[in-house]
């Protein structure tokens, strides 16, 4: 029986690299499914998604929401359709080709192999970031190094958006216990995850910054990580995370 895996791929105006990137993970060999999470999009993204259902019906899916409710809310929506419809591997990915889609094999080979979640890592092996101004390499590269201080979490990139899940994890994390929801999600996700007793790997990748389309970061989005950080060693995670 094969692996179902799914791309999880949160967009907001990404008419200019949303056909692109469906095309290419459709592209790789593993048989990747995508659902692509739309916060009312006004350029038009989720329109693009739904003429490509024609052509990929059976691996192509949608969500659309109605409008910007933030990068973490956009991703749990995200997990809990996969859950629901028996993914056993589950893949964050972003639209715009900073995340080579030729590394979710090699995420998906991680996973595969013993990690509970796969983190595709700017830091592993210094800062492997191309066409970022320094500025924003220095703040991303320092929340990084600041999240491991505060958590002890021995993860390198934190702050990764790149990030691969055995289904167990999903199933086990109470997902309505997630409060960030902003860049901050990804490090609440992995210290969690981390704290429930999951084994983290780091995949090296190299990140390239996007060609087409605007960037969504902005400095506040990490003042929110920054403060969330701090209020995360001050919580229980075992006992909010256990289901009934």
């Amino acid at each position: 029986m094969n692996d179902k895996k799914v791309v999880i791929i949160p967009t907001y105006n990404e008419k200019e690299n949303i056909e692109a990137i469906i095309r290419k993970v459709f592209s790789l060999e593993g048989d990747f499914n995508i659902l692509t999470v739309d916060d009312g999009s006004p350029d038009g993204t989720a329109n693009i998604v739904k003429q490509l259902q024609n052509e990929f019906p059976d691996r192509l899916n949608l969500t659309e929401r109605s409008g910007k409710l933030g990068l973490g809310t956009a991703y749990i929506s995200g997990f809990e359709w996969c859950l629901q419809n028996n993914a056993d591997y589950i893949f964050e990915m972003d639209a715009d080709f900073s995340h080579n889609p030729d590394d979710l094999i090699r995420l998906y080979k991680a996973c595969k192999n013993g990690a509970d979640v796969a983190v595709g890592s700017r830091y592993l092996t210094g800062m492997n970031v191309v066409d970022w101004p320094f500025s924003r390499l220095l703040m991303s590269y320092s929340a990084s190094k600041y999240v491991r201080i505060v958590t002890k979490m021995k993860v390198k990139d934190s702050t990764a958006g790149f990030v691969g899940y055995r289904k167990k994890v999903l199933e086990t994390i109470n997902l309505n216990k997630i409060r960030m929801k902003g860049y901050g999600f990804q490090i609440e996700m992995k210290y969690t995850a981390s704290k429930l007793g999951f084994k983290i790997e780091e995949v090296p990748i190299i990140f390239i910054d996007r060609k087409l389309g605007t960037s969504k970061m902005n400095s506040s989005i990490f003042g929110e990580a920054m403060w969330g950080v701090l209020k995360l060693r001050f919580r229980n995670i075992k006992k909010q995370h256990r289901k009934p």
